[in-house]
């Protein structure tokens, strides 16, 4: 659902600095140099992986570009900007084509002046669509010379056109992103306690449906003399997603909830959990996204004063 950040995991050279990394180990003396030198990488290493998040959401198909979800009923949708379209778009071409949906089946029906594209090449003739859950991901619809991009979204049983564009208000007056203090107390170490192969976790979406996610483990973790339980998510990558409620949820950050990815937990076991690095969901920043909440397992009796905080938006 979003790009992944690159992890710079700085907690062995912050024992000093920050005691949370393995609270029960005794500090290794350092020199005042070293000390200074370990909080200049994790300020920087904090500060590199703030930049990648924002860059990201600004992409010009980035979460900041949706402007809009039309979901596809069954039968046939005229697509474009004009007032006379079943499906009307917020930019864009006034004459987009037609959407034919005839159970899975979803097939466009372009207007030849247009100008669409169809996985980056000129769409003249009516052509089937891809959906994200399809093998290989969605068919790509690019429109305005490349500033609009349009794929279509399988959400439970329901299909959507999910609509960017580089120019949407939302990505021009982007009002920017807050945090709490950086802080290394907040770079937890947590132990993996594996689930039984195959086992699944019902996750529910903004939008009222739910999915089965692969859910390989549990995530234990110690805060203030409590011990603390996530369920963790696998996407297929190389890291495990955590979607996860706290008490700052609607006091400081997001109201739904917060996102954290964190590499796969290696032979002892450990998953280093930096909550420094945990981000809104897409559904902070637009009306168009179907993000994930938390479960009921991920629901944490803990505030976690650290990471991305709720998003003001600038009005349009």
């Amino acid at each position: 659902m979003m790009h992944k950040p690159v992890r710079i995991v700085l907690c062995a050279a912050l024992v000093v600095v920050a005691s949370g990394c393995q609270r029960d180990a005794p500090a290794p003396t350092q020199t005042p140099a070293a000390e200074t030198a370990a909080r200049t990488a994790f300020a920087n290493g904090q500060q590199a992986w703030r930049k990648k998040r924002l860059d990201d959401l600004l992409k010009p198909d980035g979460w900041a570009s949706l402007i809009g979800l039309h979901w596809i009923d069954p039968g046939s949708h005229y697509v474009g900007s004009n007032d006379d379209n079943g499906i009307r778009l917020a930019m864009g071409p006034a004459q987009f084509g037609m959407l034919d949906r005839n159970d899975d089946r979803i097939r466009l029906v372009p207007n030849k002046n247009a100008g669409l594209m169809l996985d980056g090449k000129p769409l003249h003739s009516p052509a089937a669509l891809k959906a994200d859950a399809d093998e290989g991901g969605p068919s790509v619809i690019g429109f305005d010379d490349g500033k609009g991009i349009a794929t279509v979204i399988k959400r439970g049983e329901r299909y959507a056109l999910r609509v960017k564009h580089a120019d949407a208000p939302s990505r021009a007056k982007f009002a920017g992103l807050y945090y709490w203090a950086a802080d290394p107390a907040w770079i937890v170490t947590g132990r993996f306690v594996p689930h039984p192969p195959g086992k699944t976790i019902t996750i529910a979406n903004i939008i009222g449906t739910v999915d089965n996610v692969p859910n390989p483990g549990v995530i234990e973790f110690e805060r203030d003399a409590r011990t603390y339980r996530i369920e963790a998510l696998d996407e297929g990558g190389d890291e495990l997603f955590l979607v996860f409620a706290d008490r700052t949820n609607g006091h400081g950050s997001y109201g739904a909830g917060r996102f954290l990815d964190t590499p796969k937990a290696g032979a002892n076991g450990r998953v280093m959990l930096d909550f420094n690095r945990s981000y809104s969901p897409p559904c902070a920043f637009t009306a168009f996204a179907t993000c994930p909440l938390p479960p009921p397992e991920n629901r944490l009796d803990l505030a976690i004063t650290a990471g991305e905080k709720a998003y003001a938006s600038k009005p349009h």
